[in-house]
């Protein structure tokens, strides 16, 4: 995804950074309404054998529900993938057509779309856009894409990438490794990336059987060679954590905010900041479920509890996620992804857009801002299918819609990969930068195995048609905890879709998201019910069934059971 910390809006001068090249509209210029659009193409980096770049357009003539940019390269790029857009290429001809989710283009209005190229020798800019067959004004910003000429934008950092994903290799955890490869079967997937998890004070500096922070950094340098490496952080310490549940509760209190600042956030950003670790790409995830409990667990909800009410009063989610952001935000390598929930928890309409509006506050909290923030991060430590096939959120079953069933129960959405491009949507529009990317979290969202549907359900009533055909097999979408039937997702892997930016293991495979019984500890954490496959249920999963698989340990402790099933059910099979 593009990332120019200015904004890319009609008439808007568009500029890049040491490392790109824009060609850009001029702002003020009285020609500009007889101008039919407006494009600015920028090269946002590049390197001996390939570049990335951004294309946005103005339309200056009447509404479009859909569109398609031209160009054509004068030399051999050839695009290998791209988002926000359909892009082909015969020759040096590229056509580029919106997708389903963007083809509306309002006069005035502007859409961006980016991409992945390789070359040899000279990299020129094109130089002849036209949108639906009509010639656009493009001005020179200054530069060429082997002289970028003087850089106007001081706050993107020369170092920041558009997608720290592509062409870089993804750290691999030894200490998850040696765990995944001691299982049977395990020696498999051993070898994929996972999340680092940074889930208490002790995590920074490490104990007697875990690495720290820096013996991860230092062994993901090993690992780099030559080339780009991407290590992947969870942040995740908030004061009052995990209000709305009792498996994952934290050490810090709810008021405790200046510890959280102090003794975590400095620590880990100091780390994170040392030159040795500068040649990494470092992705935070912050805070998870934090942000999205202030939406749906407060108030007159009826899944509202006392203890999201006190962080919603207290601020201290908002001020705790504004302060991550800002600081880690101000490293040049640093790259933040706010936690976005999952579809099964914000896809409803009243959850939809207040979430984005909450999220932009706690963007513009505690010195942070908007360009903090690099994109959004969906599905973590969950388990919601990343597409369904045999269904759509448009069906319709003997005139009643999918929306109706029991399992979406008025959702609007049915998966992972709709919701996140949504919702990239509705981020943006709610005030976030055009070029932020998501990440969706697959490493238990597979549901293969012989439990798989292979078509839609029966046409009976809407539920037998849903039931019968969806992949995932959760008994309610609510369940969350340690889900029997769950499997492995798609693995890990750079620009899948429009809008993601990667499909990632954020949650490693194998730890447990809660105990089935109450286990004493000294990490803080509690026994809440969902862990437990007797228990009937509460409000927010419709008082049905957990789900959950018996004899499971702490969360974030192995659990061997978990882990082998997930591998039976993995969808890719292994």
């Amino acid at each position: 995804m593009s990332r120019s910390r200015t904004a890319m809006l009609a008439a808007l001068a568009l500029v890049a950074g040491a490392s790109g090249t824009a060609l850009a509209v001029v702002p003020g210029d009285p020609g500009i309404a007889a101008i039919p659009c407006t494009v600015a193409y920028t090269v946002q980096n590049q390197w001996d054998t390939g570049f990335t770049a951004n294309v946005t357009v103005t339309n200056n003539s009447a509404a479009k529900t859909s569109w398609s940019v031209k160009w054509a390269y004068a030399g051999n790029q050839k695009i290998t993938n791209g988002w926000n857009a359909k892009i082909t290429q015969s020759g040096t001809a590229v056509t580029a057509n919106n997708e389903t989710y963007n083809g509306t283009l309002p006069n005035g209005g502007s859409v961006s779309f980016g991409f992945q190229a390789s070359y040899s020798g000279t990299n020129a800019v094109p130089a002849t856009f036209t949108l639906d067959g009509v010639t656009c004004n493009v001005d020179s910003g200054g530069g060429t894409p082997t002289d970028p000429g003087t850089p106007t934008d001081p706050g993107t950092p020369s170092t920041k990438v558009d997608n720290p994903y592509a062409g870089a290799k993804v750290y691999v955890n030894p200490e998850w490794s040696a765990k995944a490869a001691a299982e049977t079967g395990g020696s498999r997937i051993s070898s994929q990336p996972t999340g680092v998890w940074l889930d208490r004070i002790a995590a920074i500096n490490g104990t007697s059987t875990s690495m720290g922070l820096r013996a991860h950094l230092d062994a993901a340098l090993a690992q780099k060679g030559s080339g780009q490496e991407v290590v992947q952080l969870v942040v995740y310490d908030l004061p009052g954590r995990d209000c709305a549940a009792l498996a994952s509760n934290g050490e810090l209190g709810p008021t405790e905010i200046d510890k959280y600042k102090t003794q975590f956030i400095d620590p880990i950003a100091a780390i994170l900041a040392d030159s040795k670790y500068a040649s990494l790409r470092i992705v935070t995830t912050i805070e998870i479920d934090s942000l999205p409990n202030l939406v749906t667990n407060t108030g007159s909800r009826p899944t509202a509890t006392a203890a999201c009410d006190t962080m919603k009063a207290n601020g201290n989610y908002v001020k705790g996620v504004g302060y991550a952001l800002n600081k880690l935000g101000a490293i040049p390598n640093v790259y933040n992804y706010i936690d976005a929930g999952h579809h099964g928890w914000l896809g409803w309409d009243d959850n939809f857009a207040p979430a984005a509006q909450v999220f932009y506050e706690a963007a513009n909290a505690e010195g942070a801002t908007v360009d903090d923030v690099h994109g959004f991060i969906t599905n973590t430590a969950n388990y919601s299918a990343l597409k369904e096939n045999n269904f759509t959120i448009n069906d319709s079953v003997n005139g009643t819609s999918v929306r109706q069933s029991k399992w979406v129960d008025w959702n609007r959405y049915v998966d992972e990969l709709s919701y996140a491009q949504a919702f990239r949507t509705q981020l943006v529009s709610t005030g976030f930068r055009s070029g932020i990317g998501m990440l969706i979290d697959t490493s238990r969202n597979g549901w293969g195995g012989t439990a798989r549907p292979t078509g839609p359900g029966a046409t009976t009533s809407v539920d037998t048609y849903v039931n019968g055909g969806r992949y995932d097999r959760r008994i309610h979408i609510g369940n969350w905890c340690n889900q029997s039937g769950a499997g492995l997702g798609e693995r890990p892997q750079a620009a899948p879709a429009a809008g993601v930016d990667a499909y990632v293991w954020m949650k490693p495979p194998g730890e447990s998201d809660g105990s089935s019984t109450a286990i004493a500890n000294d990490e803080g954490k509690g026994f809440d019910r969902m862990c437990d496959p007797t228990y009937t249920g509460n409000a927010r999963n419709g008082n049905n069934m957990s789900g959950a698989l018996a004899n499971a340990p702490l969360s974030g402790h192995w659990f061997s059971a978990q882990f082998q099933q997930l591998m039976q059910n993995a969808y890719p099979p292994l």
